[in-house]
């Protein structure tokens, strides 16, 4: 390969090829400003992860709100894969953990999105596993340890390791989605992984857990699940940004006071038991939108939150790593949190 490709015409490239899968998954030609019939489309990317972003799409609760709007979700994998459609230009809403959220507002990717909602904090769901016979995280040097890269799960990876004061590149880490992370375990082919259910369910059958997420929280390293919004679909579609925020407020809501009913959404969209959905469920922290407005959150309007200083305390340890070529200022990410569409809906 020539030397002169950056890593953004790499980057730029990879999301070209994956381009054409995601707008044959949408069923259209990827126009989020309308298609044909003149129509708005709003294009969602969405994870499978047990928040209440599944019981907003189950129970269509944006398609209630919006009848006049077309709604298209599109499944995948991981943060990066998302951050690679909306550099692609497919996705106009999205999930997308916090490390990946801060890798793309971090050069050299600088997507232009922003923030617009914590869909959960990570707590129990994310951990590392390790098969029998691994006691510490000192004790994976030498050893194979699977992890979507770019994910939350991989910082945590990453926060866990040089926490325990082993040297990243003394561990044989492997870039795999949870289901291939899974296949491998199977396999015998690995030794660990650091995944999030429902993967991680299946793992903990037979395997340790030896730190969570909820633990390297505890000790300075949080992360969440983020829903970001294009800085264009924002400006051109606030109507929709806000219905949306408040569909997600009220499938929050729903997942407090009514668990079964949500559990039984989640379940349905993760084909599991409506019982071990609400275990899942159970596992995270989900804030509501006047919560969020907060100042350990997203924040307001002239005071952001401190979602900033997380997100930038995030890309100085992924500097530190390579992950990032350079750290924006905290003010880049203060300015990338959308309080003001918050605001619009909590109120």
């Amino acid at each position: 390969m020539p030397a002169r490709l950056s890593r953004r015409t790499l980057l730029l490239t990879a999301a070209v090829a994956l381009t054409a899968s995601v707008t044959t998954a949408c069923g259209g030609d990827g126009d989020a400003a309308g298609g044909s019939s003149g129509r708005t489309t709003v294009r969602i990317a969405y994870q499978a992860i047990p928040n209440a972003d599944l019981v907003v799409k189950n129970q269509r609760l944006l398609e209630q709100a919006l009848p006049e709007v077309d709604v298209k979700w599109v499944k995948f994998d991981s943060g990066g894969d998302v951050n690679t459609a909306v550099i692609a230009g497919s996705v106009d809403l999205g999930l997308a953990g916090s490390s990946p959220v801060t890798k793309g507002l971090s050069a050299p990717l600088d997507i232009p999105y922003k923030v617009v909602w914590i869909h959960d904090l990570i707590g129990d769901n994310e951990a590392l596993v390790t098969k029998p016979g691994i006691g510490s995280v000192k004790d994976l040097v030498g050893k194979k340890v699977a992890t979507p890269f770019g994910s939350t799960a991989h910082y945590s990876l990453l926060a866990a390791l040089t926490t325990a004061g082993v040297e990243p590149s003394s561990v044989q880490t492997i870039d795999l989605q949870p289901q291939d992370a899974l296949a491998a375990w199977k396999r015998g082919d690995i030794d660990a992984a650091y995944v999030w259910t429902p993967t991680l369910s299946e793992l903990t059958k037979d395997g340790k857990v030896l730190v969570t997420s909820r633990e390297l929280a505890k000790q300075g390293k949080p992360t969440a699940d983020l829903g970001v919004v294009t800085n264009a679909f924002a400006a051109k579609h606030p109507d929709v940004v806000t219905a949306w925020i408040k569909a997600q407020d009220t499938a929050v809501a729903q997942a407090r006071t009514a668990p079964d009913q949500a559990a039984k959404s989640i379940g349905a969209e993760l084909g599991l038991p409506a019982e071990e959905a609400k275990r899942q469920l159970s596992e995270l922290v989900l804030l509501s939108a006047k919560e969020q407005t907060g100042p350990e959150y997203l924040g307001t309007p002239g005071a952001p939150g401190r979602l900033a200083a997380n997100l930038h305390d995030a890309a100085v340890f992924l500097k530190g790593q390579k992950a990032v070529d350079s750290v924006p200022d905290e003010a880049v990410f203060g300015r990338a949190l959308a309080v003001e569409e918050l605001g619009r809906a909590a109120n």
